[in-house]
């Protein structure tokens, strides 16, 4: 797995913002970093320019991409945090996928919220570093730690939307709930356009008469915020990222890479409708 090549953003500036989309789940084993490093690349191959920003400091988002988590990179998420305007000479381009891109980070990032603890503003720090680069994408997908922290935090207030991706288990629903009202706050506090984009149904087990229940129970609250599209239990899926690629390039055929595509084209053509 190769350290992918670092690229000089020179792209012709666009004349809208990307749309800025937030993964979150504080539950931590529910797909999220799957889901955003795979809806990304779904994203990036129906042809929309897209970047991943990996905001989890155990930079498994990275790795997935094929963005070698062990080597020292020269700059990083945490460098643009300091130094925003070093953004777009961290970012990194995919060899598999054309469009897609990546803002890699890595361990030094959990000293983000220590050093930003008694800075003014400290949750629009993540903003600064994306209006760097917003211009030259169509979407931005943030992957988040599994906390509602000052990383999360900085990813909703930066974001235009949430996608949540939950696991279809009992636990889940009270996390979720506390997902929610988190999103409200911040949303009330600190980002007006806020709201939540859509909820994800991973790791569903067809087996599992829970799985429905849960799924049924979701679907009644939120209607049609959550996603046709579910993601099933896969081993291609769970394979991927030891081999730092996408699901859809390490077996396109799979169960898994059918879903994000099918996910990905979803999410498309609901961003169409809004238009």
């Amino acid at each position: 797995m190769a350290c992918l090549g670092r690229v000089q953003i020179t792209m012709t500036k666009r004349t809208k913002r990307a749309k800025v989309v937030t993964l979150a789940n504080q539950k931590g084993g529910v797909g999220k970093t799957t889901s955003a490093v795979n809806l990304a690349a779904a994203v990036a191959s129906l042809g929309k320019k897209t970047l991943l920003i990996d905001s989890d400091p155990q930079g498994n988002g990275s790795s997935a991409c094929g963005v070698v988590n062990g080597a020292k990179l020269k700059t990083h998420l945490y460098h643009c945090f300091i130094e925003p305007s070093r953004t777009a000479e961290a970012i990194h381009n995919s060899h598999d996928i054309a469009n897609l891109y990546i803002l890699p980070t890595q361990i030094d990032l959990i000293g983000v919220e220590v050093e930003l603890m008694n800075q003014k503003k400290r949750e629009r720090f993540l903003e600064q570093v994306i209006k760097e680069v917003e211009g030259d994408f169509d979407y931005i997908f943030i992957d988040c730690p599994p906390s509602l922290g000052l990383l999360t935090l900085n990813a909703l207030t930066a974001s235009d939307s949430v996608i949540i991706p939950m696991q279809c288990e009992y636990f889940a629903l009270e996390g979720l709930s506390q997902l929610v009202r988190t999103i409200k706050l911040v949303k009330n506090s600190y980002n007006k356009r806020l709201k939540i984009e859509g909820l994800l149904l991973t790791m569903f087990d067809r087996r599992n008469k829970l799985t429905y229940q849960v799924a049924k129970e979701v679907k009644n609250h939120f209607k049609k915020k959550v996603y046709k599209t579910v993601i099933p239990r896969n081993v291609r899926l769970s394979e991927s990222p030891s081999h730092g690629k996408p699901v859809m390039v390490y077996d396109k055929n799979s169960a898994g890479a059918l879903s994000y595509t099918n996910l990905g084209k979803e999410f498309l053509k609901q961003q169409t409708a809004r238009k």
